[in-house]
């Protein structure tokens, strides 16, 4: 098809003269679909109609040979154009928006239904307008992978990514991430940095962007304002507080965790309140953050070999030692315990210099390891105890702390000590988390 020559769908709209924000029926064989159409954007297929249907969702239609339309109604409720980019961004701070994959600022591709990422400050300006309000976004895609996918490896690449954006000059670095994983990721991030100039806040979504629920857009311009607007020197989740688009919970790196499969609130704060809370008129801190440094500065690596295991009733000796690695964490029950029968083994690992840590899979609380036999055992095996740390913080720290120290004793030492938020010397009572808000 030459530059010049009409397309299908162009040529369908025509024949009634249908534009934007009109309602027309397409009518194919027995079969018939009805909506507004929708403007075009860099993604659109020429030969592909993008109607949004009643129930919100956008379809992409394919025009054939034979197909027919009528125009039901003109202008009304025409969706907007996708904006150009705002005359005075320049005048806005300056945010790196790091992309890892998932389609919180993307583009449904209907000619194949594929969703591709907003690379462009053009193409975020189309996705997320609302963001442009409060920064001048300077978007790069790190990589792109589903965050389950993710390795110590990407951890390193987000580091090095988030380093050179503060050394360009931003400040404040958004990183778009799945929600799978995602609390793994800002725990790695806060361990990446001795000192941070600006907020690292990432930012996900649990329903995507060509859904009428999506949270997509106001997750992402709640976390571009708290990257913008404070003065903050760590790394923190922006997600959803509740299931209306009222609030949005700033979380502590170490301290968030997915909840729930599906709800916009999967995100909570565990063992420790919210740092703040985003609304429509104003960013509000319960917990003061930590102040920014004048430049930044990495701290460590995470090229190390760490095992995650569960404990269960019936878990034996060789599940174990099939986790272990250079470092195990174990997600214990109760207080941190292990069945009693595996302290010998606990025992054999720790003397051939594998360093096994306890955390606890009650999520809520703190080992202590000294109230019953069992635990007392797997101390004197040479376990460590987790404390508050989640088992997925504690698996990340020791990723980190292996790969950071110089022997076992140091990477020890580093574990232990807090780092961050990630873990407190007293456990507050925030159980039911509704107290935590």
């Amino acid at each position: 098809m030459s530059t010049d020559q009409a397309s299908s769908a162009d040529q369908l709209l025509a024949s009634v003269d249908a534009e934007p924000g009109d309602r027309v029926r397409v009518h194919r064989d027995e079969d018939t679909l009805e909506g507004r159409v929708m403007p075009r954007h860099g993604f659109s297929d020429p030969d592909v109609v993008v109607l949004k249907l009643d129930s919100g969702y956008n379809i992409g239609l394919r025009v054939d040979e034979g197909d027919e339309v009528e125009r039901l109604e003109t202008g009304g409720e025409a969706p907007e154009q996708p904006p150009a980019m705002p005359d005075d961004v320049d005048e806005l701070p300056t945010v790196a928006l790091l992309g890892t994959g998932g389609t919180i600022a993307s583009f449904v591709e209907y000619r194949t239904g594929a969703v591709h990422p907003a690379t462009s400050p053009e193409e975020l300006a189309a996705a997320v307008p609302e963001a442009f309000e409060h920064a001048r976004l300077d978007p790069e895609v790190v990589f792109e992978a589903f965050s389950e996918d993710l390795t110590p490896d990407h951890w390193s690449q987000l580091a090095d990514a988030v380093e050179a954006a503060f050394e360009r000059g931003v400040e404040g670095v958004v990183v778009t991430h799945g929600t799978d994983t995602m609390h793994y990721t800002a725990m790695a991030l806060e361990l990446a940095f001795d000192e941070l100039p600006g907020p690292v806040v990432l930012v996900g979504a649990q329903r995507s962007s060509d859904r009428p629920s999506s949270d997509a857009a106001t997750n992402l311009t709640s976390a571009v304002r708290v990257a913008a607007e404070t003065d903050a020197g760590e790394a923190m989740v922006v997600m959803h507080e509740g299931m209306s688009d009222e609030t949005w919970a700033i979380h502590a790196a170490g301290r968030a965790r997915k909840m729930h499969t599906s709800r916009r609130d999967a995100f909570q704060s565990l063992d420790h309140r919210p740092l703040g809370v985003v609304t429509d008129d104003a960013i509000e801190w319960n917990v003061e953050p930590r102040e920014p440094a004048d430049r930044v500065q990495r701290s460590g690596s995470f090229d190390a070999d760490v095992g995650l295991v569960h404990s269960y009733p019936g878990i034996d000796a060789d599940e174990i030692r099939a986790a272990a690695r250079d470092g195990l964490v174990v997600a214990g029950t109760g207080l941190g315990h292990l069945p009693s029968h595996l302290a010998e083994d606990v025992d054999e690992l720790t003397d051939e210099g594998t360093l096994v840590a306890m955390a606890s899979q009650c999520l809520n609380g703190r080992t202590n390891m000294h109230v019953y036999e069992t635990g007392r055992q797997l101390v004197e095996a040479g376990a460590i105890e987790a404390g508050d740390m989640l088992p997925e913080t504690a698996y990340v720290k020791l990723v980190w702390a292996l790969a950071t120290a110089d022997d076992p004793d140091e990477a020890r030492e580093l574990f232990r000590q807090p780092q961050g938020r990630e873990q407190s010397p007293r456990t507050g009572f925030y159980y039911p988390r509704e107290e935590a808000r």
